[in-house]
């Protein structure tokens, strides 16, 4: 007879949720537009009235958030000359995972001319929750990417912050098919403590970091010129013919101000959800 906590784990199991979006885009006379769409499981993907020539899509997740074994796929192509911009509908809540971490695997890429904007709000973290992310990026040399992603442990307006758990986040970027950049953050076991660390994010509980490209040391200068705005940290630098933005923060207000101050900086235009 198979015990009480086995049935519960298969019946666990069997409700996880599934999501993928594919599709991609092209420009024709300037303007651009979707091609084909496949769509699966809780993952959905909209696409509100065009502003200017570019296109923008809101992804929505009707599970209502993530929770351990959950998995999603996004897999987006940017066709010569186009312009996407890419956001969420809200803040994705990722919940305590008693079991398998929770799985999140995002491939973009984009084509010569193209640019991309993959600007999601908050990734907020609850106690024990468990999820492995993994962005694998594709850039032709003339081609230009913002991706901004925000991660909060805990709300804190709330009085909750996250104490254990594991977040695991691997980023690839390939630009002209040679790799710029990769990097793989861990944090796992006593999350709060570790946050703690004046080397690590001394007691903030947000960070955030915006990848720019192409980005140089005339963009770092325009951004650093706003330094005395920043309520929280900010670095930032370039190198590979790319920049980079790093954020800490006390909580994921302060950081969404810094954040929304270094893309101003860069031209970027936020997407309404953003402002709301």
């Amino acid at each position: 007879m198979r015990s009480d906590v086995s049935v519960t784990s298969g019946v666990f199991e069997a409700n996880r949720a599934r999501g993928a979006v594919r599709f991609d885009v092209h420009a024709r006379d300037g303007v651009t537009r979707r091609g084909v769409l496949h769509e699966s499981g809780s993952l959905r993907v909209r696409f509100p009235s065009p502003e200017g020539e570019g296109l923008s899509g809101v992804f929505v997740n009707t599970a209502g958030g993530v929770a351990g074994g959950d998995s999603f796929e996004i897999d987006i192509a940017a066709g010569q000359g186009s312009r996407l911009t890419l956001t969420t509908a809200a803040a994705e809540k990722v919940y305590r995972a008693p079991g398998a971490a929770a799985r999140l695997n995002i491939s973009l890429k984009a084509d010569a001319g193209a640019h991309l904007s993959w600007l999601p709000q908050e990734t907020i973290l609850f106690d024990r929750a468990r999820v492995h992310r993994r962005f694998d990026i594709e850039l032709d040399e003339a081609a230009s990417l913002l991706l901004c992603e925000i991660v909060v442990f805990g709300r804190i307006a709330m009085g909750e912050r996250m104490e254990q758990g594991e977040f695991v986040d691997r980023w690839r970027l390939r630009r002209g098919g040679r790799l710029v950049f990769a990097e793989t953050i861990r944090l796992d076991g006593n999350i709060g403590a570790k946050l703690g660390r004046s080397a690590v994010a001394k007691g903030g509980a947000a960070i955030g970091t915006a990848l720019i490209v192409p980005g140089d040391e005339a963009l770092v200068e325009r951004i650093r010129e706003a330094s005395d705005s920043f309520s929280g940290e900010v670095g930032i630098s370039a190198w590979n013919g790319f920049a980079m933005a790093r954020f800490c923060a006390q909580d994921a207000a302060r950081l969404r101000a810094d954040m929304m101050a270094v893309l101003a900086r860069t031209g970027t235009a936020l997407p309404r959800l953003w402002l709301n």
